[in-house]
C-alpha cells in the first residue's frame, strides 16, 4: 500500500510504499524540452528497468517548486548481489575475533578530553571479509538482505550501472551515447545524487533511517569539536573510503604540522631574545657609522643617494628570520618532511587493511574502466594478463592526443611565467616612483607604521598584492584547462583520469604560486652589477635596472611575499569555501521557505543543495599541497609558516566537513587505496625543499657572508661582526656614474654636496685606484666557495638522514603485515571448508537418492555419512 507523500515523513529515504530504500535520485525540468529529450529519458529509464533497477517518479505537481520531476531509483537484491559480484567488493564472511586486547598506554587518561564514544569512533564491529559472490550466499553474514549492503555501498552500485546505461535504442550503434554524465552535459536530467539520510541538525523520525548524517555534524562538523579526533570509520562508512583517506591524511599532516610549529615558534624567539646581539644592525642604526656612509642610488634618475641607517628597522627585522637557528631550522624541516611521509606510508596501510583496501588497486585498474574511454574504443585486444579482449584506443590517435595535451601545457606555463614577468617588470619600474615620492619621508608622521614604510617595503608589498590578485584570476582557468586537456587524452580508469589531471593542475599551481617567491629568493639582487656597469632586465633600452638588495638583506622581502601569498590564500580559501556555498544554498531554497515544511521532502531538500562534483576532492588536496610546499620549499625565510599553517589546517578539518555535511549533496561514494598522484608530489616536493632551503640560507641569508667575515677577516682576530658593514660594502667613485644613471639634482637630498666624492654599495669589489678596481676581491670569491660547500655540506647530510630514516622505517606496520596475511589464510580456509561441507552434502543428497546397494556392504558407515578426505 503506497503512502501519500502528505503523509510520508519528510526524512524518508524510501519509496512510497515504505520498504524500498531510494538509493539514486534524478532530476529534470520538461518545460523547454523537445521530443528528443524525453525521447532520451524514456529510452534511458527502460534501460535501466530492463537491467534490473526499480523507478519511482514524483510528478511536477507534487514538488515544491511545481515543475521539477524526481525519479527515485531503488536496487534490489538481485542487482546488487550481482554487481558486487562484478566489483569484487569485498564484504564480512567472518567476526574478527584474533584482535588483542588494546593495553592501556601511560598516561591515556591526557587524552580524554580529546576522544569521541567507542560507539562514534569505531560504529561496526571488526570482520573479516572476501570478494562477494552471489552464488555462495550462505558463505557471508547476511543477516538481513535490505541492510546487508551499506547506502554507501548500494549508491556507489547504482552509479556504476547509470554511468554505463545507454539512452539509445537497440538499432544505434553510436556507443557514445550511454551514461548519466553525457545525459548531465546535454541536459537531459539537472541532477542526479544519492540521498542524505536525514536533515543534519536533527535526528530522522523514520526509525529505518540511520542519521549517520546527524551524528557527523554533531560530533566532527561543529567547529567547537576543532579539538576532538575525527570519526574517521563513520566517515568512511557515510561517504565512502576515497573522502575517509582525504580527511585522514589532513587529519595526520595538521598532527605532524604541530611539532614543526613548536620547533619554528622556538627559532623565532630565539631571534627576539637575541635583538641585542645583533652587531651588524647597530652599526647600520648608529649615526657615526651607517648615519656616515653614503649609499649609491637604487634606480636611475628618481632615485638620490641615501644614508646607510635609513635602512635600520629592516635590519632588525630582519634578524628575527635570518639567525643562526634559521640553518638548524631549516635541516629539522628537511628531516621532518621525511618523517611525516613515512609516518603517513604506515598510517596508509593501517587504514589500507582496516577498510578493505590493501589489495584495490589491480581491480581498479582492471574493472573500471571510463565509460568515455569505453566510447572512443574503435578496436579490442586481447589483454596478455587476464586473456580477454579489452578496448584499446588506436597508438596513432593516443600518440597524437598526448602531444596536443604536452604542448597546451607548455602554453599555460608560458602564459603564467609572462604575467610574473609582467609583475617583475611592475617592480622595477614602480620603485623609482616611490622613491622619488617618499625621498622626504613623508609618511614618517604616521604613528607606529611611519618609520617602516620604504620603497623597498611599499614595492615589496604591492607587488605582492598584484601577483596575488593575478594568481586568483589565473586560478579561474586553470581548472577547465586542466579538465579539456585531460579529457583530450581520454585516460582509460578513473585512477589515471585523476592521476593525470592532478599532474596537470599542480604545474599550473606550482608556477603560479611560487614562481614570485623563487625570483625574489634566487634572482632578485643577484645581477645587479655595479653603478658603472648596471644590468637591465630586458636590456639598457628598457631603462628597468634590475633590482638590489638592501644591506638587510633580501630574505625579509622573501618572507613578505610568502606571508602575503600563503596567508591571503588561506584565509580566502575558508572564505570561498563556507560563503559560496551558503549563500547558493540560501538562494537557492527561499522559495521553498515558503512551503509547508510537509512538503519539503528528503530528495528536494538535497536537490537544493550544492552538487560536490568530480572534482570538489581534488581542489582539497591542491590547496593544501601548495600550502605543504608554502612550508617546505621556503621555510627558511619563515620559521612561522607551520604555526600558520597549523591553525588554517585546523579550521580547514572543520570547514570542510561543515560544508560536506551541510551544504553540498551526498557525494556519489568511491574507493581509493590512498592518496593518488599526490604522494609522489609531496616526495617530489620533500626533495625539492632540502636543496631551495639549503639554497636560501646560502645565497639569501647572509648567514654564510657573515660566518666567512668573522673567522677569516675580522680584523682584530676575534670572533665577533664588528666592522662587518663596513668590509660588506665596496665604494664607487662618484664622478664615474654614467650621466644616464646619476640622479637629477632636485632629487638629491639636502644633505648632499660637492664634498661627498663616494658612495657605497653591496658588493665585494676594489676600490678606485685600485689595479683591478670595480674587479671582484678575493674574499667574494672565498664566501662563493663557502656557499657552495655549504649547499653540498648540508644537502648531503640532509639527504643521508633522510634516507636512513626512510630505510629504518617500514612502510607498512609488521602487525598489518601479519594480519594481511592471516585474513587471505582465513579466506582460502574457510571457501575451503565451505566447498568441502557443499560437496558433502551434496554427496550425502545423491547417497540418499541413488544408493541400491544392500546395507552390509558399508557395515561401519551410517546412511548419511560419506567418506573423510585424506
Amino acid at each position: 500500500m503506497e503512502i501519500d507523500k502528505q503523509q510520508q515523513s519528510k526524512d524518508s529515504v524510501f519509496f512510497r510504499d515504505g520498504v524500498r530504500r531510494i538509493d539514486f535520485v534524478l532530476s529534470y525540468v520538461d518545460e523547454k524540452d523537445g521530443e528528443r529529450k524525453q525521447e532520451r529519458r524514456r529510452i534511458y529509464e527502460d534501460n535501466l528497468v530492463n537491467v534490473g533497477l526499480e523507478l519511482e517518479t514524483e510528478s511536477k505537481s507534487e514538488s515544491e517548486d511545481g515543475k521539477t520531476y524526481f525519479v527515485k531509483i531503488h536496487a534490489p537484491w538481485e542487482v546488487l548481489s550481482t554487481y558486487a559480484s562484478v566489483l569484487n567488493l569485498k564484504v564480512p564472511f567472518k567476526v574478527d575475533d584474533t584482535l588483542d586486547e588494546k593495553t592501556e598506554m601511560p598516561m591515556s587518561w591526557l587524552a580524554t578530553p580529546f576522544r569521541l564514544p567507542k560507539d562514534i569512533m569505531h560504529p561496526e564491529p571488526d570482520y573479516f571479509t572476501a570478494p562477494f559472490n552471489k552464488d555462495k550466499p550462505d558463505f557471508f553474514l547476511i543477516n538481513d538482505k535490505d541492510t546487508f549492503f551499506p547506502p554507501s555501498t548500494r549508491n556507489r552500485i547504482v552509479y556504476y550501472i547509470l554511468s554505463r546505461c545507454s539512452y539509445t535504442g537497440e538499432e544505434c550503434a553510436d556507443k557514445d551515447k550511454k551514461g548519466i554524465k553525457r545525459l548531465l552535459n546535454n541536459s537531459t536530467y539537472t541532477a542526479a545524487f544519492p540521498l542524505h539520510d536525514s536533515r543534519y541538525w536533527t535526528r530522522s523520525k523514520d526509525a529505518n533511517c540511520e542519521s549517520e548524517r546527524y551524528t557527523l555534524y554533531k560530533y566532527w562538523a561543529k567547529f567547537l569539536c576543532f579539538f576532538k579526533e575525527q570519526p574517521l570509520d563513520l566517515v568512511r562508512n557515510y561517504y565512502g573510503e576515497k573522502i575517509g583517506i582525504y580527511f585522514a591524511w589532513l587529519g595526520f599532516y595538521t598532527e605532524m604540522l604541530l611539532f614543526a610549529a613548536v620547533v619554528g615558534t622556538i627559532c623565532f624567539l630565539y631571534g627576539f631574545l637575541t635583538f641585542d646581539d645583533n652587531e651588524w644592525s647597530k652599526e647600520i642604526c648608529n649615526e657615526k657609522i651607517g648615519g656616515n656612509i653614503v649609499m649609491c642610488p637604487l634606480c636611475d634618475k628618481k632615485c638620490s643617494f641615501w644614508k646607510l641607517n635609513t635602512t635600520c628597522n629592516s635590519s632588525w627585522q630582519s634578524h628575527l628570520f635570518d639567525n643562526v637557528a634559521t640553518v638548524f631550522f631549516a635541516i629539522f624541516m628537511g628531516i621532518w618532511v621525511t618523517l611525516f611521509l613515512e609516518f603517513w606510508k604506515r598510517r596508509q596501510a593501517r587504514l589500507e587493511y582496516e577498510w578493505d583496501l590493501f589489495d584495490f588497486e589491480e581491480e581498479q585498474q582492471q574493472l573500471q574502466l571510463r565509460p568515455e574511454y569505453e566510447a572512443k574504443c574503435t578496436k579490442h585486444e586481447k589483454n596478455p594478463i587476464t586473456q580477454e579482449m579489452e578496448p584499446r584506443l588506436p597508438l596513432t590517435s593516443k600518440c597524437v592526443r598526448t602531444c596536443l595535451s604536452g604542448a597546451t601545457v607548455l602554453l599555460w606555463i608560458s602564459l603564467i611565467i609572462a604575467c610574473i614577468i609582467g609583475v617583475i617588470a611592475y617592480r622595477l619600474a614602480v620603485y623609482a616612483a616611490f622613491a622619488s615620492i617618499m625621498k622626504q619621508s613623508p609618511t614618517n608622521h604616521l604613528e607606529v607604521v611611519g618609520p617602516y614604510i620604504t620603497p623597498q617595503l611599499a614595492t615589496s608589498v604591492t607587488a605582492s598584492c598584484i601577483n596575488f590578485v593575478i594568481i586568483m584570476i589565473l586560478n579561474l582557468m586553470y581548472e577547465k584547462v586542466a579538465i579539456w586537456i585531460t579529457d583530450m587524452e581520454i585516460p582509460k580508469t578513473h585512477l589515471e583520469y585523476e592521476n593525470k589531471l592532478t599532474v596537470k593542475m599542480f604545474l599550473f599551481q606550482f608556477v603560479n604560486y611560487y614562481s614570485s617567491c623563487f625570483y625574489v629568493a634566487f634572482f632578485k639582487g643577484k645581477f645587479v652589477g655595479y653603478p658603472g656597469d648596471y644590468a637591465y632586465m630586458f636590456g639598457k633600452w628598457s631603462k628597468l635596472r634590475n633590482e638590489e638588495c638592501d644591506p638587510g638583506g633580501c630574505l625579509i622581502e622573501l618572507t613578505t611575499q610568502l606571508v602575503i601569498v600563503m596567508t591571503g590564500k588561506q584565509v580566502w580559501g575558508n572564505i570561498q569555501e563556507a560563503l559560496v556555498p551558503w549563500m547558493m544554498n540560501w538562494w537557492g531554497s527561499r522559495k521553498a521557505r515558503n512551503h509547508p515544511e510537509s512538503l519539503y521532502s528528503r530528495w528536494e531538500q538535497d536537490h537544493d543543495l550544492q552538487g560536490f562534483g568530480q572534482l570538489g576532492l581534488f581542489d582539497e588536496y591542491l590547496e593544501m599541497v601548495i600550502q605543504f610546499g608554502f612550508i617546505t620549499l621556503f621555510v627558511a625565510s619563515f620559521p612561522l609558516a607551520p604555526l600558520l599553517a597549523l591553525i588554517n589546517n585546523i579550521i580547514e578539518i572543520r570547514v570542510d566537513a561543515w560544508k560536506l555535511t551541510t551544504q553540498f549533496r551526498r557525494p556519489v561514494a568511491a574507493k581509493a587505496h590512498s592518496i593518488g598522484a599526490w604522494e609522489e608530489i609531496l616526495n617530489g616536493m620533500a626533495v625539492l625543499s632540502v636543496v631551495t632551503n639549503a639554497f636560501i640560507v646560502a645565497f639569501t641569508s647572509d648567514m654564510i657572508p657573515r660566518l666567512v667575515y668573522m673567522y677569516a677577516y675580522q680584523p682584530d682576530g676575534e670572533l665577533n661582526m664588528k666592522g662587518y658593514i663596513n668590509n660588506s660594502l665596496s665604494v664607487f667613485n662618484i664622478s664615474e656614474i654614467p650621466l644616464e644613471n646619476r640622479p637629477e639634482e632636485e632629487e638629491n637630498p639636502s644633505w648632499f654636496n660637492s664634498s661627498i666624492t663616494t658612495c657605497r654599495y653591496r658588493d665585494y669589489r676594489y676600490p678606485p685606484g685600485h689595479e683591478k678596481q670595480y674587479s671582484h676581491t678575493m674574499q667574494f670569491w672565498h664566501i662563493l666557495a663557502a656557499k657552495l660547500a655549504f649547499v653540498i655540506i648540508m644537502e648531503h647530510v640532509v639527504f643521508l638522514v633522510k634516507y636512513f630514516v626512510a630505510w629504518l622505517i617500514p612502510d607498512v606496520p609488521s602487525d598489518v603485515r601479519a594480519r594481511i596475511k592471516r585474513e587471505r589464510y582465513l579466506v582460502q580456509k574457510e571457501l575451503h571448508d565451505y566447498e568441502v561441507e557443499k560437496l558433502k552434502i551434496q554427496l550425502s543428497h545423491q547417497n540418499h537418492q541413488e544408493c541400491t546397494c544392500t546395507p552390509g556392504i558399508y557395515p561401519y558407515l551410517s546412511k548419511h555419512e560419506v567418506l573423510p578426505e585424506f
